[in-house]
């Protein structure tokens, strides 16, 4: 086969012919080319199909004579074959055109408008996907029209070394190879804007890939339609183990926008004691104190010293990020006073907790609004306000973050970061 390099699109309709008696017989066209190994690095194409007065055949790549730039593709004999199914083989205009991929260095998703082929190593092979416009104006014949005007658009292409199809045959979406570590290494909000430019489904695939923690960051960043789309679409026990990750606030939040039968199966397939933890936080407005506190925080009782303090916290840090301040509580959770992170490494290594906490404590109730709760924390310059019930327990805490989602639209709030994440065990820590 005579062939350099050159794109599908141009070879789409072309002519198939075959010399019969020192001419030239016009068999049909071509309608697709087809790969039975799409996960090879270059995938070696196979076969094309054309469209006879007969219908559908299947012609073998090595039946092919000679494919020019222009003119009509030779075979060395008429394909006779039936079309192979689409269950053993990759077709590439019918399952990859229009298809869309994930480009983690572009950090958005694209779609293939074209694909690069050419002959190496004696085979005619896919080398590139081609996301860019000059792929779709090929595609649309405008090249032909005006050749000079298509040259000079710049071409985005993709290796197909780092593009592979999600399942091994006739895939609905394709996606970068290295995606699974390599999104994990995006922003959460850029790897949430990826996730809510996809279908549901898949959507749902990307999340699959990726571990618990890092679903749950993205999870956090997405709108609440896109959330409950994708937990109908991950199923309920991956659903929960991600949910188990997110930041206790937002996972009520989710849960609170659930119908009332998918909230308690999650629930039933979580850790009893952060089910019970959602459970009370559920029952919040969400905009209010209770709907926007988290249960992440770390309580001391206040007779430690601050050297075992200090080695506690070196203990806990890995299970809480939130550790600006130290709620000091007695037995029964009543908060007596609070200390702050500053506070604690300046004092002496003896001295107890009771001695440099500040009991004078600026807190809210559960039922204060979002609003008020930000107005507070501005005040007083807080990173975090307690939030305590009618008798002074210590509920939660709303992080100075969550405050500012309370009055800032969802789309910006949900691309703020956050000080808090879970650990998965339980979510606050606890220096007794």
């Amino acid at each position: 086969m005579s062939f350099g390099i050159g794109y599908i699109s141009d070879f789409i309709g072309r002519s198939v012919v075959v010399r019969e008696s020192g001419k030239l017989r016009t068999l049909g066209k071509v309608t697709d080319f087809l790969v039975t190994k799409p996960d090879d690095a270059f995938p070696r194409i196979d076969g094309m199909l054309v469209k006879t007065r007969d219908g559908l055949r299947w012609c073998p790549i090595a039946d092919v004579l000679k494919i020019d730039e222009r003119g009509p593709i030779v075979l060395t004999q008429p394909p006779n074959a039936p079309p192979v199914s689409d269950e053993h083989a990759l077709f590439l205009v019918a399952d990859l055109f229009d298809k869309q991929i994930v480009d983690v260095n572009g950090r958005k998703v694209v779609r293939i408008n074209d694909i690069e082929v050419a002959q190496t190593g004696g085979a005619l092979r896919i080398v590139a996907a081609d996301v860019g416009f000059s792929g779709l104006l090929r595609r649309l014949g405008i090249k032909h029209l005006a050749p000079s005007f298509v040259a000079r658009i710049p071409k985005t292409l993709i290796s197909w070394s780092h593009v592979a199809p999600i399942s091994d045959v006739n895939p609905s979406q394709v996606r970068l190879s290295v995606s699974a570590e390599r999104l994990a290494g995006l922003h959460p909000s850029e790897l949430a804007d990826i996730i809510g430019e996809l279908s549901a489904q898949d959507a749902a695939r990307i999340v699959r890939s990726l571990d618990d923690e890092t679903a749950a960051d993205a999870l956090e960043h997405l709108d609440s339609d896109t959330q409950r789309a994708l937990i109908d679409n991950l199923g309920t026990e991956r659903a929960a183990d991600i949910i188990e990750e997110m930041d206790s606030d937002d996972a009520a939040d989710l849960l609170g926008d659930l119908p009332q039968d998918t909230q308690a199966a999650l629930l039933a397939q979580m850790e009893p004691e952060t089910a019970g933890e959602l459970r009370d936080l559920v029952r919040y407005a969400d905009d209010s104190a209770g709907g926007l506190m988290t249960t992440d925080y770390v309580w001391i009782y206040p007779h430690r010293s601050v050297s075992a303090t200090i080695d506690k916290i070196r203990e806990i840090a890995p299970e809480t990020e939130f550790i600006y301040y130290l709620y000091v509580t007695d037995a029964a959770r009543k908060l007596l006073g609070v200390v702050s992170l500053r506070r604690l490494l300046l004092a002496q290594p003896t001295a107890h907790i009771h001695t440099i906490m500040d009991s004078d404590i600026v807190s809210v109730r559960p039922a204060t609004s979002g609003k008020e709760v930000a107005a507070i924390i501005a005040r007083y310059d807080m990173l975090a306000c307690p939030v305590l019930d009618d008798e002074g327990r210590l509920l939660g805490i709303v992080t100075v973050d969550d405050a500012i989602d309370a009055i800032l639209p969802e789309k910006l709030a949900r691309a703020l970061p956050h000080f808090t994440r879970r650990s998965g065990r339980s979510s606050a820590g606890t220096i007794a």
